[in-house]
């Protein structure tokens, strides 16, 4: 849907705009620190992401922004430039340019590679992942960044064992705030939206987050006997100025052009970040309850454009990304315009309400993360995908699991090398079928029919099937179905012909594709 047919959806993509807004801020800040950049490069990004990214995209409810899953290659590639700001941000622009010249050169189709059960156990490892890793900052402690997804954490600790060590640093105002914001969510979502027309129009997040607010104050000014410390809350950079809040834009370092570092930390950052994308996209387009397609060219040549322009003013690089994608979808998202307005609401708070954004309890996004989380990785979905049965069922587990354990990438790969497996199985039970064995003056004839596509794949299904056939008797080998035969099979046919002789198997070929070299 085009930028001029977006408006009229305004009145569902405003109100989720701003629950994507409020779970982007702290998400932007939260990246930004566990990545070693500045903590306003993550709001810069949030900005580009919205805007830039929101205006050039086809994706009509993807969000853009900084990642989790770039956070540890940023935080490398940083220290490797010998700390250089610049050069990395250098560095973020050639990927921008690298992810544009894939976009034009057609790259996108990477993305109907990715199978629907890994897509599904993406969705579902994601979700349980966002509920394992929002329990601390529920509980009140966490030292770890808000955006960090990996199992491994920076600060010692991994995804279970936060949730104890939280237990042990329990802090009774934020588990309050959360327990109530949760409960005013299930409220809002089960039973209030449905009662009347003005709660379906004023969402429960925002409710949320209007509660913690007020609770916050309520703590400082001794109101409540309960109190948050300055990490339980969100923290923007709050500009003095307008001078004060344009000096928190950096330029890139042109002369590290030349640097072949910068050059490898390019290439590494557009490669994970076009597939963090085409992976987010597929997602989002499965959970999209109108069903519509994202075109892929076009999905890299906005993020191309986007990590342009945030390398250029100071931003970290920039995918579509899961989390806000799923927040805007989950509350009402209808067109891009969400994830635009979502930009727009960070640019003017970080001008102007930085101050009253910076009284927002982590335990309250934490409560809408939540909400988001049991969205994505409901109990009936297990049951469902196992009802699919096996082929659909191990890959999503696997999927699942690795996620958890690893980070997203790699439990993706995990999933899709499972889903490989079981596609390669089928590959070889469907390279051919035997017809009925016929009699005839006492010799046995077997009609062995191969299939349209015969691929390397597919030998050793053949061998078994040629090994099989008994002295004595006569096999057709009939390729009038098949469109494409590889040469190693086609190979392992003339052998098997000159080999048969021995065995007194008389061999008949129809339409049979002989090899250049015969």
């Amino acid at each position: 849907m085009e930028l001029k047919n977006v408006f009229k959806e305004l009145k569902h993509d405003l109100p989720a705009s701003i629950v994507v807004f409020f779970v982007a801020v702290p998400l932007c800040l939260g990246i930004a620190l566990a990545s070693g950049a500045p903590l306003f490069a993550g709001i810069i990004a949030g900005i580009v992401g919205g805007i830039v990214v929101g205006v050039a995209s086809g994706s009509p409810l993807g969000v853009s922004g900084p990642a989790a899953g770039l956070a540890v290659i940023v935080l490398t590639s940083i220290a490797t430039l010998g700390g250089s700001w610049e050069a990395f941000l250098m560095a973020v622009v050639l990927a921008g340019i690298i992810q544009l010249i894939l976009g034009y050169a057609k790259a996108g189709f990477i993305a109907y590679f990715f199978p629907s059960s890994v897509i599904k156990g993406m969705l579902t490892g994601i979700g349980l992942l966002i509920i394992l890793k929002q329990i601390p900052h529920a509980l009140g402690w966490d030292k770890d960044a808000f955006g960090d997804d990996a199992f491994f954490q920076a600060d010692g600790q991994n995804t279970f064992s936060e949730i104890f060590k939280a237990l042990d640093f329990l802090t009774p105002g934020a588990v309050l705030i959360a327990a109530i914001s949760l409960g005013i969510l299930i409220l809002w979502d089960m039973v209030l939206s449905k009662k009347h027309k003005i709660f379906a129009m004023i969402n429960g997040p925002l409710v949320v987050v209007a509660f913690g607010i007020v609770m916050f104050n309520l703590f400082q000014n001794g109101i409540l006997d309960f109190s948050l410390n300055a990490k339980q809350v969100v923290a923007i950079p709050v500009p003095t100025s307008m001078a004060a809040f344009f000096s928190q834009f950096t330029f890139p370092d042109f002369s590290a052009i030349t640097n072949f570092e910068v050059w490898k930390i390019a290439i590494v950052l557009a490669i994970v970040a076009s597939l963090e994308t085409l992976l987010c996209v597929e997602a989002t387009d499965k959970m999209d309850p109108d069903k519509r397609i994202t075109p892929t060219n076009r999905e890299l040549k906005a993020q191309g454009l986007g990590n342009i322009i945030s390398g250029l003013i100071g931003g970290l690089p920039v995918t579509q990304v899961i989390v806000r994608s799923t927040a805007n979808i989950s509350f009402g998202g209808k067109t891009k315009m969400s994830a635009i307005l979502h930009g727009v609401f960070l640019l003017l708070s970080a001008l102007t309400i930085a101050s009253v954004l910076n009284m927002i309890p982590l335990a309250s996004l934490a409560a809408i993360l939540l909400m988001v989380g049991y969205k994505l990785a409901k109990p009936s979905l297990f049951k469902q995908m196992y009802k699919l049965g096996w082929e659909q069922f191990v890959p999503f587990t696997v999927t699942v699991v690795a996620i958890l354990a690893t980070d997203l990438l790699k439990g993706i790969t995990a999933g899709m090398f499972v889903g490989g497996f079981f596609a390669l199985y089928h590959s070889y039970r469907n390279s051919y079928h035997m017809k009925d064995v016929i009699s005839e003056n006492g010799h046995q004839i077997h009609h062995l029919v191969l299939a349209e596509e015969v691929s390397f794949f597919n030998k050793a299904s053949v061998v078994k099937a040629l090994d099989a056939i008994p002295e004595n008797s006569k096999v057709i080998i009939d390729c009038s179905n098949s469109k494409s035969i590889a040469y190693d099979v086609i190979e392992l046919i003339k052998d098997y012909e000159s080999n048969a002789k021995s065995k007194n198997i008389t061999v008949e070929k129809i339409k049979f594709i002989e090899p250049l070299n015969s």
